[in-house]
């Protein structure tokens, strides 16, 4: 796995990827943090993250689109179903490398916060870091999510489609379950949704349930990517 990790991690700063998702988030939360300071108070940090929440549910794709589908197209899969390696080994390795990339991103981003922090008197410490936690947690679900997708198909680019796609989805979930509330549909729907979960963190709660969700779903699609590679050892 740490083979695998490595060599992903190489190919994402081996190639503009790993740099232009690191640029942008790292671009985003900058303009949204000189609003905070433009305002002269560090009370809207927990905007910050919400707003980037949207913006990074629509990055995450161009992280994972390459993740599985990159192999299949070079015709180097074979070579990887047929090393000494495990399968949820393989994929782990996949997985924590485009996760790195979402990691160091939003990190990096902390900065600007950590530093307005030393010149203020209130800062909220902890609901900064309970954002930024809730923002890991919700990265590494989609990334999971996102993983899957690209293990389903040969195209980067119907990839980054398909994770964009249910990336919209979770943002918007919210808004089709109240269109069916009282229904057993619109129940699930609630239960599903990214946003209402993240939510808890950007008001400075940290809600266990919400945690084992996201790890959940991450272990979950997980799972399902290693079953998918493990069929094609088969074959």
């Amino acid at each position: 796995m740490r083979a695998i990790f490595k060599r992903e991690m190489r190919a994402y700063f081996a190639s503009p990827v790993g740099y232009v998702v690191v640029a942008a988030l790292l671009a985003l939360y900058g303009f949204f943090y000189y609003q905070v300071m433009a305002i002269g108070s560090s009370s809207y940090i927990t905007q910050v993250f919400s707003t980037m929440f949207m913006f990074s549910m629509m990055i995450m794709p161009i992280i994972t689109m390459r993740s599985m589908s990159d192999d299949r197209k070079n015709k180097t899969d074979q070579a990887l179903i047929t090393a000494p390696v495990s399968v949820t080994g393989i994929v782990m390795g996949k997985f924590l490398a485009a996760f790195g990339v979402y990691f160091i991103a939003n990190t990096l981003a902390l900065l600007p916060a950590i530093t307005m922090g030393f010149f203020s008197s209130a800062f909220p410490w902890g609901i900064l870091f309970g954002n930024y936690i809730g923002t890991l947690l919700y990265g590494a679900a989609m990334i999971s999510i996102g993983v899957f997708i690209s293990g389903l198909t040969i195209s980067q680019v119907i990839a980054a489609i398909g994770t964009f796609v249910i990336a919209v989805f979770l943002m918007f979930v919210d808004q089709i379950a109240s269109a069916l509330s009282g229904n057993f549909i619109g129940t699930i729907l609630t239960w599903i949704s990214f946003t209402s979960r993240y939510d808890t963190f950007t008001q400075g709660i940290f809600s266990v349930s919400s945690c084992v969700y996201f790890i959940s779903v991450a272990a979950v699609f997980v799972f399902l990517t290693a079953r998918r590679v493990e069929s094609r050892r088969w074959n």
